[in-house]
């Protein structure tokens, strides 16, 4: 950890802990109920994802309550050492804690891709510029359309996907068909490259890297004056994005639509505030503006009689 998310995390109150593992799960229903009642007994609110294949987080609360659920997690077989990125913030940026069952953790959409059996060479963060400095590399950013518009690698790619199940198509469209040549892949906290190079492996190509960790590991790791990030990193709850110091970025959610928006688009004519944004203002039917504004006017008297409206920024 850096000397300057030491200090964020001594004026923080709220630790905020990314994780997942790739791991056989049996009982996936009984962990859930688990989850669910220490989560319950606690401050602990986020969201868990469980499936056969194993376990997909992003969970805060206080550090105390955070380390009695990753002990209890712990006891099962392959959870005994889940790595965990952790930063922090002065709110909770979750509204409600979630455990969900699903068939994967990370949504492919591709029978078979295992990557517990093979996946691409997890490269350091500290080695990573070398490598993508290489005129040979071909840089991917593997994360969806909005997430890269606000902020990635200098000089990687963009698949300009709506979601992780776009990508195989992708790949199918645009990678070349030498299998020799190097691809290397990056995501948020690795998850979705654990996937993605799991997929080039078994589509026959032999030199395939990721970043490990992920960019949240890459921003803890790499001193800013040697970063090749460029921008803000997206993350999946009410914090929006986070900069190079893992603080929390200036961008916020639009209630409609759910995309970034950015002081710009808070500018815009288009913009209403708890209703919609320039991205989704056209789009909106009568009905669903109604209800938008019926609930905007519940937040602000929520506000009025000093109270926190579930779903309010």
């Amino acid at each position: 950890m850096t000397a300057d998310s030491t200090s964020q995390s001594n004026q923080a109150a709220v630790q905020v802990a990314a994780f997942y593992k790739f791991v056989p799960l049996d009982d996936i229903e009984g962990l859930q109920q688990e989850i669910r009642e220490i989560c319950n007994a606690s401050d602990v609110l986020g969201t868990i994802l469980l499936a056969h294949e194993g376990i997909n987080g992003t969970i805060a609360g206080p550090s105390a309550d955070l380390e009695k659920l990753f002990a209890h997690l712990s006891q099962y077989t392959g959870l005994e050492d889940l790595s965990k990125k952790v930063s922090y913030c002065n709110r909770n940026p979750f509204y409600r804690m979630k455990v969900r069952l699903k068939k994967e953790i990370v949504t492919l959409g591709v029978e078979g891709i295992d990557p517990r059996q093979d996946v691409g060479e997890y490269v350091a963060p500290e080695v990573w510029n070398e490598l993508i400095s290489q005129p040979d590399v071909r840089l991917i950013d593997t994360r969806n359309d909005y997430e890269v518009g606000l902020g990635t690698f200098a000089g990687a790619e963009n698949p300009e996907t709506r979601s992780f199940r776009d990508f195989p198509a992708w790949v199918e469209a645009n990678l070349d068909t030498n299998k020799d040549q190097k691809v290397a892949m990056f995501c948020t906290g690795g998850i979705r490259c654990e996937k993605s190079t799991a997929l080039l492996k078994e589509l026959g190509y032999k030199n395939v890297y990721h970043l490990e960790g992920g960019i949240l590991n890459y921003l803890e790791k790499v001193p800013v004056d040697e970063s090749m990030w460029q921008g803000d990193c997206f993350v999946f709850d009410n914090r929006v994005t986070v900069d190079h110091d893992l603080s929390e970025g200036q961008y916020e959610l639009c209630p409609a639509c759910r995309m970034p928006l950015s002081e710009e688009d808070r500018s815009s004519p288009k913009f209403e505030k708890n209703v919609s944004c320039p991205k989704c203002f056209d789009r909106l039917t009568p009905e669903r503006r109604a209800s938008l504004e019926e609930r905007g006017r519940q937040i602000e008297l929520a506000a009025a009689r000093g109270e926190k409206h579930i779903g309010s920024r």
